[in-house]
């Protein structure tokens, strides 16, 4: 997978696995890991998956509407490949917290859902269910940040409150964040990430 490595100057701080929205690559989030996780090294990957020429982490086949056996096929190379990343970079496979815009939430989801060991930890700026009907891991104890809109247009509150309850009935400790600012991605929900990052990780 097309991909960016930073190291940090942390080395016991977890690796942060960033994770685009529609479109976007694996420079984007850069920036956004340099503002909740100062210090940290940075994996940054580009989904390969084409929708109009937008990168994507996995199909969909309308909006909101996911393509489940394209996303569990995606979720699984995804995985391997931060297994095949820590070997190539030398870090600790099982200290990889993931940062998520969008699609890059969703697949960040969908890796809690699948797998107890595939993140010690997430957080999942603007994310859906990935999928329903699915016998989750036992996440406990495992650290989530849910940032969502009150007004967001493509992913209603239910939706959020949804995933919310899914991850919380999994064991997982998920800390919700709600703005009015649609889907899009504010400074201070960011901010806001930085300061549970710091409360869970830093310490």
């Amino acid at each position: 997978m097309k991909h960016v490595f930073r190291k940090g100057s942390n080395p016991q701080a977890p690796v942060i696995l960033l994770l685009h929205g529609t479109g976007g690559n694996e420079q984007d989030l850069l920036p956004l890991a340099d503002l909740v996780a100062p210090g940290a090294s940075v994996l940054g990957v580009r989904g390969n998956v084409l929708e109009n020429g937008m990168p994507r982490f996995f199909r969909r086949l309308a909006e909101g509407v996911f393509d489940l056996e394209d996303l569990v096929f995606r979720t699984k190379e995804l995985s391997e490949f931060v297994d095949t990343a820590a070997e190539q970079y030398d870090f600790d496979r099982n200290n990889v917290v993931a940062l998520g815009y969008s699609n890059g939430a969703n697949i960040a989801a969908s890796m809690l859902f699948h797998d107890a060991k595939a993140l010690r930890g997430a957080i999942l700026h603007h994310a859906m269910v990935p999928l329903r009907g699915l016998q989750l891991p036992d996440l406990k104890g495992a650290p989530v940040f849910l940032s969502s809109g009150e007004n967001d247009p493509i992913v209603p509150v239910a939706e959020s409150r949804e995933l919310h309850a899914l991850l919380e009935g999994a064991g997982a400790q998920v800390d919700a964040y709600w703005e009015r600012n649609g889907h899009q991605l504010t400074r201070t929900e960011a901010e806001a990430a930085g300061k549970w990052f710091g409360e869970h990780f830093n310490a």
